[in-house]
């Protein structure tokens, strides 16, 4: 094609979760429930994790920011999906497709080393309890979720700079419902060899590197409750780490469910289903996840309940 019959494309138009008419309005209120329930859990692990006293410890302030990051990741995402359910066409702007790919690379970046700072917490609490304090201490803490977010804006600003470095000509229709690596990619009318490498090279190093943190700290986790000799003390060690590894096992199943199927059964369809369940489901089920199976987060939702101000309070 001749460079002066080039059409530069000034916006994207995103297919969505389904393009059939008639699943519109029932996908709307179905997306609208999971994000007001995403809000509603996250918010609530925010503000109790933020003022109730026996919550202020290094696990309950890496949750914290567990929730932040799952708010911010479903509200990247679920506010423009929710209006291109209502909306006959489904646009979104060339620089607002950028900003939500960025948008969402660093809060998926960042959940994926927030769950393995987790990991490690719990490793330390299990394995070292007596070293834990001076270890794992608010300085530690702080440093940890800084690095989470600092490696996270840097990730979404190196491989966002490479996938809009293309030249995207005519073709604008996103087989997704979001604005995502491998779809816009696909969109491209120039070579894709940089933004490519790119894209597998940071997933690939993220995916691997926190995984190991992750493994390598509940191998040892599993170790250690398996040298305790009590029954009780087994059941209250592992209690402490159930939540955690409750939903490490269905966020990295979910991520490894979509990299690792072979690439003759790997469509962009699969990757939408996948993608429904990283960017929405899971950050709505975290907090069910953390407050139905910890008993520490559901007495002080019990102790906020009944006297909020006393809580508020201690800020």
């Amino acid at each position: 094609m001749a460079p002066g019959n080039v059409t530069r494309v000034t916006e994207f138009i995103l297919m969505g979760v389904s393009d059939l008419p008639e699943l519109q309005i029932p996908l709307f209120f179905v997306f609208l429930v999971i994000y007001g329930l995403t809000v509603a859990g996250n918010m609530g692990i925010i503000t109790l994790t933020s003022v109730d006293a026996q919550l202020q410890t290094p696990m309950y302030f890496f949750l914290r920011h567990l929730a932040i990051i799952n708010l911010g990741n479903s509200t990247v995402i679920a506010p423009q999906m929710l209006v291109n359910f209502l909306v006959t066409r489904k646009t979104i702007s060339y620089y607002g497709c950028a900003a939500q790919l960025g948008g969402f690379l660093v809060f998926i970046v960042a959940e994926i080393f927030m769950l393995a700072a987790m990991a490690y917490d719990r490793y330390v609490a299990i394995c070292n309890p007596l070293l834990y304090l001076a270890v794992v201490s608010p300085q530690v803490c702080f440093l940890l979720v800084f690095l989470t977010y600092l490696y996270s804006l840097t990730t979404a600003l190196t491989v966002s700079s490479c996938v809009f470095s293309v030249s995207y000509c005519s073709n604008n229709v996103i087989n997704h419902f979001y604005c995502d690596n491998v779809p816009l990619l696909a969109l491209a009318c120039s070579d894709t060899y940089i933004p490519e490498t790119a894209v597998f090279t940071f997933s690939g190093t993220n995916l691997f590197f926190s995984m190991i943190i992750v493994l390598v700290s509940y191998f040892n986790i599993v170790l250690a409750i398996l040298r305790i000799r009590s029954a009780e003390g087994r059941r209250k060690a592992f209690s402490t780490c159930a939540s955690h590894m409750t939903a490490v096992t269905v966020f990295y199943g979910t991520l490894l469910f979509m990299y690792l199927q072979p690439r003759t059964n790997h469509s962009l369809d699969t990757d939408k289903m996948a993608s429904v369940f990283y960017t929405l489901v899971i950050p709505m089920l975290n907090p069910l996840i953390y407050s139905l199976r910890n008993k520490d987060v559901k007495d002080a939702l019990k102790r906020f309940l009944n006297n909020p101000c006393q809580s508020l309070n201690r800020i």
